[in-house]
């Protein structure tokens, strides 16, 4: 298979590649502005072709440096492609709020130019990364057939995506599969703002660390290996084109509960407990997250496996030794 994967240079893309490469059946092409991954970073998962012809695919890896917010671009990128796995976005609650036009532009603008690019190249899989946030403020479980609320502009922004994938799948034939990704952590998140990343950084920097509220707010956590299984699937099992998914771990986790499982991790590593403070509410955070992946399940064989604790020790010795490089 021929993927083309926007963003790929980030945390997740690299993920997906390496397990692609290490597979040995597909060629990759990468669409990045490099605002968050770098070329390096993505050098270091395998050797990296600069693409210059939109129809060479014959690098097993290639990397087209631009924007998904360039339509003509977005359309060039697509050329040959069996799948294309669509990761960039802006990011984040926080982000959407201090600039929601800045969020909108690169969340419905750039996911209308990648399905139109789908569309003119004949593309036969487009694979959406989407969130629970499109849902909002909800009794969980989440599931697919909630009605939306979205309580932030990222949310939205999010929902606008799902929608035009929705429309692309019943107007153009474009099968489209919208996956709703729980929190993701685990190895390779350097650059990540979550809070499993952004905690273990500051405990190994002797830093304090702040949680929202009391803490008592609930989240799934799911590690990036049963993450990356569940787009191997959406992008292969065959009919279920327009569908949406919840990819999290069907488990309710307050980031208090998180949090002193992640310090039980660190401890164990010779790290000193750091010490934690509270802080306020974030605008457009929600304080019950989890959902039911019962249809993932279902239709794509897929359940998420590696418990928490696990995957927080995998990650913090990603870090550490990250640190001592």
């Amino acid at each position: 298979m021929k993927w083309l994967i926007t963003g790929g240079c980030g945390f997740i893309g690299r993920a997906l590649i390496k397990r692609l490469l290490d597979e040995n059946s597909s060629q990759v092409r990468v669409l990045d502005n490099l605002s968050v991954g770098t070329r390096a970073e993505l050098e270091a998962v395998g050797a990296v072709s600069t693409l210059t012809h939109a129809q060479d695919w014959s690098a097993s890896l290639s990397l087209l440096e631009g924007d998904i917010r360039d339509a003509n671009l977005a359309r060039a990128a697509c050329i040959g492609a069996d799948v294309v796995v669509h990761l960039a976005a802006n990011t984040g609650v926080a982000p959407s709020v201090a600039d929601p036009r800045a969020d909108c532009e690169t969340n419905v603008f750039g996911t209308l130019n990648m399905l139109e690019g789908c569309r003119a190249a004949g593309v036969a899989r487009f694979v959406f990364a989407s969130s629970g946030a499109p849902l909002g403020v909800q009794t969980p479980p989440l599931h697919e057939e909630m009605a939306p609320k979205p309580a932030s502009p990222y949310g939205a922004s999010k929902l606008a995506g799902e929608g035009y994938c929705s429309a692309y799948y019943h107007c153009f034939g474009v099968e489209t599969v919208i996956l709703r990704f729980g929190n993701v952590y685990g190895e390779g998140s350097g650059h990540k703002q979550s809070v499993v990343a952004t905690f273990i950084k500051q405990a190994l920097q002797r830093e304090p660390h702040e949680l929202d509220v009391d803490g008592h707010q609930t989240r799934e956590f799911i590690h990036i290996s049963d993450l990356i299984t569940a787009i191997e699937r959406a992008a292969s099992v065959p009919d279920i084109g327009g569908e949406v998914f919840q990819i999290a771990t069907a488990q309710e986790t307050t980031v208090r509960e998180m949090t002193e499982a992640l310090i039980a991790a660190l401890e164990a590593e010779g790290i000193t407990r750091p010490e934690i403070r509270f802080g306020e509410k974030r605008d457009g955070d929600v304080m019950r997250n989890y959902s039911d992946t019962s249809k993932a399940q279902q239709h794509l064989g897929w359940l998420a496996r590696v418990p928490l604790e696990d995957g927080l020790r995998r990650t913090i010795k990603y870090f550490i030794a990250s640190s001592a490089t």
